[in-house]
């Protein structure tokens, strides 16, 4: 029986589903067919999202027991002047749709970007279960999950229609009445759209398409989804690595949040929920505890994985682990190749013979995977794989999978675990076969597109005869790979050739010439890459030092020549590197990058203001920054997750070494127990003149334990201490160490909690004060009303309104702000 029109009518309407109500907006929709099709997406995405697949598909574990939560944090404003009051907040998943938008207001779409192996795709899948489960995101009556892997496999044209119900649910009735409730109702649809950087196209609006029914390309369709121009206020929510996201596409974007991997914390609760045997977690994280190199590594949860998959390979090694990540991903290919011999075999440890025994399989592995980040391809056909000759017995090793999200049929297109292992098997290849000529390695280090990159610039002689012929050829897949596929390729090289792994892969190697004349060329090219680098930095101004502003492509010349764990190769490449100071904010700099760094620039011969804002360093990357403080005239580590742990390791080599006058560390999360750390470093610090440790939490515990320290210091200058929850007995003894100092020059100590007896106290020691020159912006309160004082040399001014008059003509200068009932006053 048909419904009512009443019923087909109705505007609101409540049930129960999951455990949760769901308010349904019936507009000229019978409710029964809207409930049955959402009760069916339901159903769809809670049985994609409900079980996490490893990486390798060997085990599929509950998704509730295993999900470990990410560093989530709004992407900062580069361009934001002066320094920040607060450090960004970690956000929970929750909170991904309901964070006021900071890069456009009418835009819809949220972007998250993270780095390979960051945790993206899981953290949607995370997103898709809570709604399915009817946990959170509530406000969507419908979820449409993509994959733009599997989206750039379609060929045909698509319209929203087709895409909504073709490639994720198709309704059993009335489609043509759901699909109008959505044109109609957008507001309550969500699509999220995972792995945007593997498109092989660019973002652009040349293409306006505004029909929801008329097919069109897939590259057309996302366009102008993203942009508004189809179904304008539906919520989308786009991941993809940064070197992808053009400046053309923010112009769409609403929010954009950068997911930074795990925090040490979460690599320890990741480890305890994958190993639930006695000992076994604990014994992983002692380990990664003792090597710092490894546990930078595992701020990737794709590393993580890693190491929980080759645990026992780990725990057995004596005499070292992993460095590199070209060292992570050897040890995890003879893990599987280990698993892959007979138990009878006597080929049973690790080393050459384990890869020499399936190096043809290994060698056609490389070659699909070269071939498809030439061709953009991560999904391969089962005609591909034979065209590949890629036969089952290569495949059961394991290393290519079931493509994610593809129903299971007998001829289920594959990939590889990850995209980093694709780009590992792409240099194997490189490294090993027969086929690469040597010089064909300089192709690869051609980031750029034909014509306007560094390397087609340098090296115009040296490119290869035929590199432009057809479209197979191995110096044609180079050029038309995505430049951050091959920068990660690349890395894998330097690494491979490596003296590090020379014993491993000369034994693969018919030709062991061929191995060093490929070693050679590599080093070659990423010396030389550098020395151009920097011969590129532009003129210091008169009078002031010279800067370099890093950009990502200098971040991947550092990490390949970490790769290639090469010191005397370190050496040379910085020996033209001549700046004062060295800027690399906003770069996604994590632990792995920051071992890179100093791996190279401990061998500057001149001091360098190295610049680390707003990057994703921590505490494991404090450790990894060591050794290079030596050459280190200043410091500046402000927004890096950097807490009591991080701050003890650097304040221990730190205030030791003589050149270092600057340290920043505002918007961290160090408490009073880190800054009586650095109060002790202090004690025999003779270098440091100029401190920030804003927007931490030092409290008047802190605060104390630095004034003490500060007695009798005697070069520092210049002392930031805003927003540290400093109340009145901080302020107290910041007040007698004001009395005793007489270095300082200026203290700053707003958006604390200090009161009126703090601020009289403060204006007493400036009274017997003749050095300091300013005490700025101290927030006091008295009475209810907050007041925020300047006071600046010649004698203290004074802090309150009602004895200013004392004060008249006697040459002070003071600066008063009143706020009264939330109105500020001037």
């Amino acid at each position: 029986m048909s419904p009512s029109p009443a019923a087909a009518h109705c505007l609101v309407r409540s049930y129960l589903h999951h455990g949760a109500t769901f308010i349904c907006l019936f507009f000229c929709l019978p409710a029964a067919t809207c409930k049955k099709y959402m009760a069916k997406l339901r159903t769809t995405v809670s049985a994609q999202s409900r079980f996490l697949s490893t990486y390798d598909g060997a085990e599929t574990l509950c998704l509730e027991d295993i999900y470990t939560e990410n560093v989530l944090e709004v992407w900062a404003d580069a361009g934001m002047a002066g320094p920040p009051q607060k450090s960004p907040a970690t956000l929970g998943l929750e909170e991904l749709l309901s964070t006021p938008g900071h890069l456009s207001e009418d835009a819809d779409t949220v972007l998250v970007v993270g780095e390979a192996g960051s945790g993206k795709s899981t953290l949607l899948q995370r997103l898709h279960f809570l709604w399915a489960a009817g946990r959170d995101f509530q406000e969507f009556l419908f979820v449409f999950p993509f994959s733009c892997r599997q989206l750039q496999c379609v060929a045909k044209p698509l319209s929203v229609r087709m895409l909504l119900f073709e490639h994720c649910c198709w309704p059993d009735v009335d489609q043509q009445d759901i699909f109008q409730f959505l044109l109609d109702h957008p507001d309550r649809v969500l699509l999220t759209f995972d792995g945007f950087d593997e498109f092989k196209f660019r973002f652009s609006d040349r293409e306006r398409h505004c029909s929801p029914t008329d097919p069109t390309s897939v590259q057309t369709l996302l366009f102008n989804l993203l942009q508004g121009n189809l179904l304008k206020n539906a919520r989308k929510v786009v991941t993809s690595r940064p070197a992808a996201v053009s400046a053309f596409l923010r112009k769409y974007i609403r929010t954009e949040f950068i997911l930074k991997g795990f925090s040490e914390k979460g690599i320890e609760l990741y480890l305890r929920k994958r190993h639930r045997e006695p000992g076994v977690a604990d014994r992983l994280i002692r380990l990664l505890q003792a090597t710092s190199a490894l546990h930078g590594l595992c701020h990737l949860p794709v590393f993580s994985w890693m190491v929980s998959k080759c645990h026992q390979e780990l725990l057995l090694q004596e005499g070292g682990s992993p460095k590199t990540t070209t060292d992570m991903y050897l040890l995890i290919l003879q893990h599987f190749l280990l698993h892959a011999v007979p138990p009878d075999s006597a080929c049973h440890i690790l080393g050459p013979s384990l890869l020499l025994g399936r190096l043809p399989t290994l060698l056609r592995l490389g070659r699909l995977a070269l071939w498809g980040l030439g061709m953009c391809c991560y999904v391969f056909s089962a005609q591909q794989l034979q065209a590949a000759q890629i036969s089952p017995d290569d495949i059961s090793l394991g290393f290519l999978v079931r493509a994610k999200g593809v129903m299971p049929e007998s001829m289920a297109p594959l990939e590889f675990l990850h995209i980093t292992f694709q780009c590992f098997f792409a240099a194997f290849y490189l490294t090993l076969s027969a086929d690469v000529p040597p010089a064909l390695l300089r192709h690869l280090f051609n980031c750029g597109r034909p014509g306007n990159s560094l390397m087609a610039r340098f090296l115009p002689m040296l490119c290869i005869q035929g590199s432009r012929g057809k479209d197979g050829s191995l110096a044609a897949l180079l050029q038309k790979t995505e430049p951050h596929n091959l920068q990660i390729t690349a890395a894998f090289l330097a690494g491979l050739l490596s003296w590090e792994h020379w014993g491993l892969l000369a034994e693969c190697q018919a030709s062991e010439k061929a191995l060093l004349q490929r070693q050679a060329c590599a080093r070659w090219c990423l010396a030389r890459s550098l020395r151009k680098h920097f011969h590129s930095i532009p003129p210091a101004a008169p009078g002031e030092a010279k800067s370099m502003h890093a950009m990502p492509r200098f971040i991947w010349l550092l990490r390949s020549l970490y790769e290639m764990q090469d010191e005397r190769l370190a050496r040379k490449a910085v020996r033209g590197l001549n700046v004062g100071h060295l800027k690399l904010t906003f770069c996604s700099m994590g632990p792995t990058e920051c071992a890179a760094l100093a791996f190279v620039l401990r061998h500057l011969r001149r001091p360098v203001a190295l610049q680390l804002d707003y990057n994703s360093v921590g505490d494991i990357g404090v450790e990894q920054l060591l050794p290079c403080l030596g050459v280190c005239k200043a410091l500046y580590l402000r927004d890096n997750n950097i807490s009591d742990r991080g701050i003890c390791k650097l304040i221990e080599h730190a205030l030791h070494c003589e050149p270092l006058q600057k340290l920043a560390l505002g918007n961290n999360h160090i408490t009073a127990a880190g800054a009586q750390v650095l109060a002790e470093g202090l004690r025999g610090n003779t270098s440091l003149q100029f401190l920030g440790f804003w927007g931490n939490r030092v409290g008047d515990e802190g605060a104390q334990a630095l004034a003490e320290a500060l007695s009798d210091h005697q070069s520092l200058r210049w002392l930031s201490l805003v927003g540290n929850n400093i109340g009145s007995v901080g302020a107290q003894a910041l007040a007698l160490m004001l009395a005793k100092n007489i270095m300082l020059e200026e203290l700053w100590l707003s958006n604390n909690c200090i009161t009126y007896l703090g601020a009289e106290a403060l204006l007493q020691a400036l009274e017997r004060n003749d050095t300091i020159l300013e005490v700025c912006n101290v927030s006091v309160l008295r009475d209810g009303v907050g007041m925020e004082m300047w006071l600046k040399n010649e004698k203290a001014a004074p802090a309150f309104p009602e004895t200013a008059s004392a004060f008249t003509g006697q040459g002070y200068c003071i600066r008063l702000s009143v706020v009264l009932n939330g109105a500020y006053k001037g």
